[in-house]
């Protein structure tokens, strides 16, 4: 609606839907008035750029806890999630995130009376100031290459999480629930795993989490959705994979997040490269596939992963005009790494519609062996990223 070339039509579209929803309309009008709230409220935030960290906490406690406040942001459907009501507010776990933008994350009780079967939270985090339909996108077309792989009978145990952009620079993103980022899993481990020195920690993790015969269970479902996001991220060419954009929760399950840069723009400095291998495969991960296995690339383990990533490859590349056909859709959308039909070759280029699959499959492969051979690029990386952020 912000953009005057298409403001009319749409809003034409979305006077007919509010005319013919019926009593849904009252959700919808609930959830305009605390996303309203929250949008005043983070353009406050970032508009005290002298204060401390303190000082604005304290002020974004006092604000949400001021009756209009609480009337808007209490006891309405979520809008990631109809199914889910976000309850009472509790305050005292909502945090501002350390970024320019104020992002703040919110939690809300449950009120299901099945809480304490179910989840007991509801955790989102609302971002003023982000573009976020470039997320979107990802995640959906994440999704469906789900959707793929389980057709095929594979299950590559995905996390596309959810997200989505309600305005201009405005939207909510879905905390999942017990997972940690793997920069946070390092600092567990004291700073020989924190500096990216000691690869093992992120397999202690998992084994600690993961006691008995759940142990087992927990490294399939890592290399499985390790597996899976291998491949999504390198078709896609998502960018910026530092260990504060990968997570891993309790079950083992990794999953990527943030995907600011996709389609080979990959972040440079100072002319060069930043990401130099085709994806994200460190000794942190080979460790977990191996069961710790000192020498993890001669594993039995690593051999059956090899081959699942080939597997979860050739199956996306049967459906390359599907996936090529979603994106080309999105051209006239004005997705900042979405502009043109040079862009759109990039998923040519990786999915290689113009070879054939013996050629696509040894292509993977090479881009495979690049990837792991390559990793202590991706640990160097990661260290000037953790000595940044400490």
């Amino acid at each position: 609606m912000h953009d005057p070339s298409v403001a009319v039509r749409f809003g034409l579209m979305l006077e007919a839907y509010c005319r013919g929803v019926g009593s849904h309309l009252k959700s919808i009008v609930r959830q305009v008035e605390a996303l309203e709230k929250l949008t005043k409220l983070t353009d406050t935030l970032k508009a005290r750029k002298d204060e401390t960290q303190k000082e604005r906490l304290k002020f974004l406690y006092e604000q949400v806890q001021q009756a209009d406040y609480l009337e808007a942001l209490q006891n309405f459907p979520s809008p990631l999630n109809n199914n889910h009501v976000l309850g009472n507010l509790i305050v005292e776990d909502c945090k501002i995130l350390d970024s320019a933008k104020r992002p703040l994350w919110l939690v809300w009780l449950n009120p299901d009376p099945m809480a304490e079967c179910l989840f007991k939270y509801n955790s989102i985090i609302f971002k003023n100031g982000d573009d976020l339909r470039q997320d979107m996108l990802t995640l959906q077309v994440i999704r469906i290459m789900d959707s793929i792989w389980q057709n095929e009978g594979l299950d590559m145990r995905m996390m596309p999480y959810a997200c989505l952009a309600t305005g201009k620079d405005v939207g909510m993103i879905e905390v999942v629930r017990n997972a940690k980022t793997v920069m946070n899993i390092q600092r567990k481990g004291g700073r020989m795993a924190a500096f990216q020195v000691d690869s093992t920690q992120l397999h202690k993790y998992i084994k600690e989490k993961n006691k008995g015969n759940r142990y087992d269970q927990a490294i399939e479902t890592f290399t499985q959705s390790c597996a899976g996001y291998c491949v999504a991220t390198f078709i896609l060419g998502i960018g910026d994979r530092n260990p504060d954009n990968i997570m891993v929760n309790e079950e083992g399950q990794i999953f990527h997040i943030d995907f600011g840069h996709f389609l080979g723009h990959f972040k440079k400095k100072f002319g060069i490269n930043r990401e130099r291998v085709p994806f994200v495969l460190t000794e942190d991960f080979l460790y977990v596939i191996a069961k710790g296995a000192e020498n993890p690339k001669k594993s039995k383990e690593f051999q059956s992963f090899m081959q699942l990533c080939g597997k979860a490859y050739l199956m996306l590349r049967r459906h390359a005009n599907l996936l090529i056909t979603l994106f080309i859709m999105m051209l006239s959308t004005g997705i900042p790494e979405l502009q043109s039909m040079n862009d759109i070759g990039y998923l040519r280029k990786t999915l290689q519609v113009e070879k054939t699959e013996e050629e696509a499959l040894e292509y993977f492969q090479n881009q495979f062996f690049e990837a792991y051979g390559g990793a202590w690029t991706t640990k160097l990386d990661w260290f000037f990223h953790s000595v940044k952020h400490l």
